[in-house]
């Protein structure tokens, strides 16, 4: 679940169905309505792609562009076994660098997310704004009943298969390669969605996303490619999961508050030390995650991380299983989804 500008996890997509949850509940003023009212608008936009590259007053990157992702997307239905629908063959320029905003939040003293469930998606740990204003001022909110909360801007999401979702403007920030594992990454959701496992669903769309490039890079005669920027963020998402480990200790420890305050804004200094060494160690300076290590940190901070990659080495496992065959490969994950909550986190972690 897809950059943003305040944090390394800015340029995920993450899942919400959004015209859907509004259907008779009205009202432009309410947060369904904000919600009704952004979808809607997204869809009036909507463009056939293959109309825009035959215009001949097209913007030549822009055809460029966008010739490369039907590429992709046309790879992604007949090599790997994804939806062939409409989606990501029609383009929606929405003249803003996120299509929307998500506000996550926690307690003072806990890393656990406020999660707010909706009909269709199910439960997940954030809500969505098409207006950065709205996102703010709910995130405001929540601070002054002493929340710690979060805005994070999202490229993309998918609407799992509802509607024919757009390539965005706001998606063609990325090289063309990156935008072909967004694309990847988008119709995996439609292909399988497991409502209130949202580690599942990114975990599953995750590793759809790395093997599909795998194997685009392959299919047009390109080596394996060391991808420096996923490896540091693998790196830095290892340093924010053990803070977040050491924090939940904290706040589990019955300690009074002042001591807990002490000790949240220790791990927190302790953490930006840490990347510190990262940075200027194995990374040889890359300075790509300063600006989010820089910024003020709290619990809601921290929820992001992991909800892309935790069961990424259990559908590897499950990709080698049925010998990288990807309908038997798809077959397998749904049934995974179809278990229990615990039956399923069971069994991932075995394969993990």
């Amino acid at each position: 679940m897809s950059k943003l500008k305040s944090a390394p996890i800015d340029n995920r997509s993450l899942c919400w169905v959004p015209l859907l949850l509004v259907i008779g509940l009205g009202g432009c003023s309410t947060y369904y309505g904000q919600l009704a009212a952004g979808q809607l608008s997204l869809l009036s936009k909507r463009e056939p792609v293959a109309a825009i590259i035959e215009n001949p007053e097209t913007d030549p990157q822009l055809r460029q562009r966008l010739a490369a992702a039907l590429q992709a997307r046309a790879f992604a239905s007949s090599a790997l076994a994804l939806p062939d629908n409409g989606s990501y063959r029609v383009y929606a320029d929405i003249q803003r660098p996120y299509v929307v905003w998500n506000v996550f939040a926690t307690e003072e003293f806990s890393v656990l997310p406020l999660t707010h469930c909706f009909p269709i998606a199910g439960c997940v740990a954030y809500r969505g704004y098409y207006q950065e204003g709205r996102a703010r001022g709910a995130a405001a909110l929540l601070k002054v009943d002493g929340y710690d909360t979060l805005v994070a801007g999202v490229q993309a999401y998918s609407t799992l298969g509802w509607f024919d979702d757009p390539l965005l403007s706001s998606m063609l920030r990325w090289d063309d390669e990156r935008l072909a594992g967004l694309i990847f990454h988008e119709l995996a959701h439609q292909r399988l969605y497991v409502a209130d496992d949202t580690a599942f669903n990114e975990s599953y769309a995750s590793f759809v996303e790395r093997e599909g490039m795998r194997q685009w890079r392959a299919s047009r005669g390109l080596p394996a490619a060391r991808d420096a920027a996923r490896e540091h963020y693998a790196d830095l998402s290892r340093l924010v999961l053990d803070t977040r480990e050491r924090l939940a200790a904290l706040y589990a420890s019955g300690v009074g508050e002042d001591a807990m305050r002490a000790g949240k804004a220790a791990e927190f200094s302790r953490m930006r030390q840490a990347y510190r060494q990262l940075r200027n160690g194995p990374w040889k300076g890359d300075g790509r995650f300063d600006r989010w290590m820089a910024q003020p940190l709290n619990n809601a901070s921290l929820v992001p991380f992991g909800l892309y990659d935790g069961w990424v080495p259990a559908f590897a496992a499950l990709f080698e299983e049925v010998g990288g065959d990807w309908q038997r490969f798809h077959a397998r994950v749904q049934a995974v989804g179809s278990l229990s909550s615990d039956e399923r986190t069971r069994l991932l972690d075995s394969l993990r």
